[in-house]
């Protein structure tokens, strides 16, 4: 069964893409790439726990196994040794990353409190948008009873646009709820 996100991709945004910007070839419409989902984990450093309860959290959030990052270098006021976990990470691509979308789109952003929207100007310059999340448990995946700490994360949207507009235009048909 294919992602509903991917079914819209193809039915809907292709051919609106198309007729806005007049594409000479399919392969030049922007489409979704990668989605990178990464939680920083600062008390890590004082204990173990910590981390693998965030891996925990962003893997049943991801619905895949995350990857555990760790310091490129010591730093004495972190308190923080090369080598030492301070972080996990998520790369989504294909079938997980539209559902991904889906659920982040529809369920989560409207459980923020007080939402007005996104900022529509997290964008990088070559088609890329980064959002952060202050409150890890606006995923229904996540059960509060059972989180020993409220984590925030970012969440990297890749795509394979040209230019800031081509990719705000593409989450736009997402229905991605910008600000103004």
């Amino acid at each position: 069964m294919k992602a509903r996100y991917k079914e819209i991709y193809e039915k809907e945004i292709v051919p609106a893409l198309l007729k806005k910007y007049g594409y000479s070839n399919k392969h030049e419409i922007p489409r979704l790439d990668k989605i990178v989902i990464n939680m920083g984990v600062g008390e890590a450093a004082q204990d173990r726990k910590h981390i693998e309860n965030a891996a925990n959290d962003l893997g049943r959030i991801a619905g895949q196994k995350p990857l555990i990052t760790k310091a490129r270098k010591s730093n004495a006021s972190f308190k923080i040794r090369e080598d030492m976990a301070s972080g996990c990470k998520v790369t989504l691509r294909g079938a997980r990353m539209y559902e991904f979308l889906d659920r982040f789109i529809t369920i989560a952003l409207p459980r923020v409190r007080d939402f007005r929207g996104i900022n529509g100007k997290s964008f990088d310059g070559r088609g890329n948008y980064a959002v952060g999340i202050q409150e890890h448990i606006i995923f229904p995946e996540i059960e509060y009873d059972k989180v020993d700490k409220i984590r925030g994360m970012d969440i990297v949207i890749c795509t394979t646009a040209k230019t800031n507009e081509e990719a705000k235009e593409l989450l736009r048909a997402f229905k991605m709820p910008f600000k103004n």
